[in-house]
């Protein structure tokens, strides 16, 4: 009785033990580690695809000004600050002129003194040329006289060379009158040079803008080329946007594009690709866009950050695939192609990509072909694999 017992337990624990065996192979084959991993797959399809470029910018002008003066000097007086709007030939500053006055007068009186010099050569001149006529003539007379013996050759000859003096003092008075006409309009052009310096020191607009900077307060001392006041173009601001390199292809000036302003809460407004920049950023691997607006905004402030959308040319017939489907297996870029319920991973070369999520295929795949979009857990070669219509339903 005890032995037929014993083997009544025996055979109860054989029989627990290959039960709960068998449900812990279930469990691992179906939901634990060794269970294939649920994924969701699409087909390759064929379509249009309207790429888009995702930059982030910042708010720049593209007329910017630097308003100082060109040469070293003390600020007499600043008549604007920060955030004034001025119209262009408007007074800005104005630096000491130290002794500019003075050297202006001094140079209108040294021009006054040559113009009176050049008006005394010019009487000189016509009273040299007024006694070389009455020698020409007498020499003239006297000649014809001497040829008829009633005059003698010592008297011509004389006559001779008072005509010789009237030809020097004629080519002396066309020299000195030359010579102050050349002194004069030295003169006069250092009076313009002193006027010019004298107006240098008074900085105006040169064009229609808004002051940003105030960079020299009145008694500070500047040199040349150093900005008092800097000044932009409210209507020439856009966005200078970094664009992916790699996403670039097609990319060109005129292209519409969508601006949201960091600051804005009425959403994109409208842009247009102004200028590409030659040189790209060789470090981050972006190109560098100038976007301008279509509209400015009413007070826009450079500096202000922005995303910018610039819509690419649309490309017809493409092999197109989810976003979600591209996967990282090493250095490889790729998807994970499903085959006759085999698994295998396949290079892919992409390009062009709609803000809808759809990506060009340019190599790799063909029209048709299934591919993992998403999976349970990450895949590997040889992974068992099961096709769920969702995987949010599965959890479940």
């Amino acid at each position: 009785m005890k032995l037929r017992i014993a083997l009544t337990r025996k055979v109860w624990f054989t029989a627990f033990g290959v039960g709960l065996l068998l449900a812990l192979g279930w469990v691992a084959t179906q939901r634990g580690p060794l269970a294939p991993i649920n994924v969701t797959v699409t087909q390759v399809v064929t379509g249009d695809v309207s790429p888009v470029l995702f930059g982030i910018g910042t708010v720049e002008a593209q007329r910017a000004y630097l308003i100082g003066p060109t040469a070293a000097g003390r600020v007499k007086r600043v008549l604007v600050d920060v955030g004034e709007t001025v119209k262009a030939g408007q007074l800005l500053a104005e630096m000491e002129p130290v002794d500019l006055d003075t050297r202006v007068a001094s140079s209108m009186a040294s021009a006054s003194s040559g113009r009176s010099a050049v008006t005394a050569a010019e009487a000189q001149q016509r009273d040299a040329r007024s006694r070389q006529a009455l020698a020409t003539t007498e020499v003239t007379r006297s000649v014809a006289l001497g040829r008829q013996g009633l005059l003698s050759q010592s008297d011509v000859d004389g006559k001779l060379q008072e005509q010789k003096s009237a030809d020097a003092q004629v080519a002396a008075a066309v020299a000195a009158l030359s010579g102050a006409r050349r002194d004069l309009v030295r003169l006069e052009a250092e009076i313009g040079g002193a006027q010019q310096q004298r107006g240098n020191m008074r900085l105006s607009a040169p064009v229609d803008g808004v002051v940003t900077s105030r960079d020299a307060e009145p008694g500070s001392t500047v040199v040349a080329g150093q900005a008092v006041l800097k000044l932009i173009d409210p209507a020439s601001l856009w966005v200078r946007t970094r664009l992916d390199q790699s996403r670039s292809a097609g990319l060109r000036e005129g292209l519409p594009a969508q601006i949201t302003l960091r600051s804005s809460a009425q959403g994109a407004v409208v842009g247009t690709v102004a200028r590409l920049d030659p040189s790209s950023d060789s470090v981050t691997e972006e190109r560098i866009a100038q976007v301008a607006f279509a509209s400015v905004p009413a007070g826009l402030s450079t500096g202000e950050m922005a995303e910018v959308i610039v819509r690419l040319p649309t490309v017809s017939g493409a092999l197109l695939i989810p976003n979600a489907a591209l996967r990282q297996l090493g250095a490889h870029s790729g998807v994970w192609l499903h085959d006759d319920g085999h698994l295998r991973f396949v290079r892919v070369t992409t390009g062009a990509e709609g803000q809808d999520g759809m990506v060009q295929v340019v190599e790799g795949l063909n029209a048709g072909n299934e591919v993992v979009v998403y999976s349970q857990r990450d895949l590997a070669v040889g992974s068992r694999i099961k096709v769920v219509t969702s995987l949010v339903e599965t959890a479940k």
